[in-house]
């Protein structure tokens, strides 16, 4: 049995309790796949990373992610998170506010801004294209949205590294009373290949955020994600693509998982270049050692 350093965060937040829920195991040389998948699915979080040095010289390390059930090839939180962990523990130092993370993504820059529990960290996504947009009487997505009132752009079919269908809704009211018809969202999501749907709505004036944004996740497991920098960057781009994204240059807000008991907050900018980066705080919770 080999001990390696183990961190336990919320990310998206800056308080215990209020992010998405993330696992770290360092010095993971010498894991193989299926030890991996067997911490991962122990963990019974989102997801658990696995940081490995670098083979390339641009990087500063680089990350395997799992989720309980599979190898997950890339997303918002588990980046985020394991940056915070790292830069926490000394192991990294930005160049230029700059780290570069490999994965099976491929080399991703993330920006730091701040130190200690000021810190915000944002990664720079994959390229999110529109695969359709349709209308809301879709066969396909008619149950998913029964009940719901529409917001003004039109559900859409986005790939940013997963898929994701994303609807606007009426109102935050509405978002936030919404109860999701699972059955119907497990259908969606095997039948066109997607995590599921995410909704999202303008935020009431004077709440801090600029959207509420819900993601449901149909397949190949059923539940609502608490903060997914992943579904958030995809909308991000699904929104400059009809020149309607909120707060200004290019910069704004998301407030996530409230209706599951989280109080996340997600930073998004979509920068001149047109890129997308998703970001926030994180907070460490539990640091010790897992012997495996």
């Amino acid at each position: 049995m080999t001990s390696r350093r183990f961190v336990q965060l919320d990310v998206f937040a800056d308080r215990p309790g209020a992010g998405n829920p993330l696992a770290v195991v360092f010095d993971a040389e010498g894991m193989d796949d299926d030890t991996m998948q067997a911490i991962a699915r122990w963990t019974r979080l989102p997801e658990t990373t696995f940081v490995f040095p670098p083979t390339s010289a641009e990087a500063d390390y680089r990350i395997r992610m799992f989720s309980p059930r599979r190898e997950v090839p890339f997303a918002g939180h588990p980046s985020v998170g394991t940056a915070h962990a790292l830069l926490e523990a000394g192991r990294i130092a930005p160049r230029d506010g700059l780290l570069v993370q490999e994965g099976i993504a491929g080399l991703l820059p993330l920006r730091v801004l701040g130190d200690g529990t000021a810190r915000t960290i944002a990664v720079r996504t994959p390229r999110a294209s529109v695969l359709e947009t349709t209308e809301r009487g879709d066969p396909r997505l008619r149950h998913v949205l029964d009940g719901l009132l529409p917001g003004r752009l039109p559900p859409v079919l986005m790939d940013g590294g997963r898929r994701w269908w994303l609807a606007e809704l009426a109102d935050e009211r509405t978002l936030r009373s919404a109860t999701p018809d699972w059955d119907a969202i497990g259908l969606l999501a095997e039948s066109t290949e997607s995590m599921g749907l995410c909704v999202f709505a303008r935020a009431d004036a004077g709440s801090g955020h600029d959207l509420a944004v819900r993601a449901w996740v149909g397949a190949p497991a059923r539940f609502e994600d608490a903060a997914s920098g992943a579904a958030n960057a995809t909308l991000a781009a699904w929104l400059a693509t009809r020149d309607a994204l909120p707060g200004a240059d290019g910069r704004y807000r998301a407030s996530q998982g409230r209706e599951v008991g989280y109080d996340a907050t997600l930073e998004l900018q979509v920068d001149t270049d047109g890129e997308i980066w998703s970001g926030g705080h994180a907070v460490s919770v539990v640091h010790g050692e897992i012997g495996w």
